[in-house]
């Protein structure tokens, strides 16, 4: 299944010369991003044990930060959420590059950096196009989560938006009951 294209090699090229750089394709096009800083950092641990304390491991879930999705928008695409809950069987989903078939994940998470546009815009495309049944966003620069659901057709259905202070309800559709914290997802720490 492997595709040895000019991208594909160029991701893998560029890969090797910026390390600690997050190197995805997305439909067709080459992205580069810096390691994110501490906020980040703090709330992909957050969601993490909010993960184990509702109990996703007892529901045959695995919780992964950084992980390969396959994607179907184009014959090299991939990309690298930054934190996903996948079914605990995911590595037997395994295409290439370190990436996974879209079939073993719920959800898929990014918490916004200098990659703004592409986790709204790009990415969301692209998720909805691989049929991931629920992406959140929180979104730093517009300072609110987003939550997309209803993947049909190449496009999710519904987006709904939170504000600070109040939470996000994750569907439980996800195999998990969960409610998110806006403010921990933007800011990461408790404050």
């Amino acid at each position: 299944m492997r595709h040895d294209t000019a991208v594909a090699d160029a991701a893998d090229r560029l890969s090797d010369r910026l390390p600690g750089y997050r190197v995805v394709i997305l439909q067709g096009r080459i992205t580069a991003t810096p390691h994110a800083d501490g906020a980040h950092a703090e709330t992909l641990t957050w969601l993490t044990i909010e993960c184990s304390k509702a109990g996703a491991r007892q529901a045959g879930l695995a919780y992964l930060q950084a992980i390969g999705l396959w994607l179907p928008s184009g014959p090299d695409d991939y990309a690298i959420p930054d934190f996903s809950l996948v079914e605990a069987g995911f590595l037997d989903a395994h295409v290439e590059r370190n990436c996974y078939a879209p079939h073993a994940f719920r959800l898929v998470a990014e918490v916004t950096e200098c990659d703004w546009s592409d986790v709204v815009g790009t990415k969301v495309d692209c998720y909805a196009q691989a049929g991931i049944p629920v992406y959140l966003v929180a979104d730093r620069r517009h300072d609110e989560a987003a939550l997309y659901t209803d993947p049909r057709g190449g496009e999710y259905r519904s987006r709904k938006p939170f504000k600070r202070g109040t939470p996000v309800p994750l569907p439980e559709s996800i195999g998990i009951s969960l409610e998110l914290s806006v403010d921990r997802l933007l800011d990461g720490d408790e404050n």
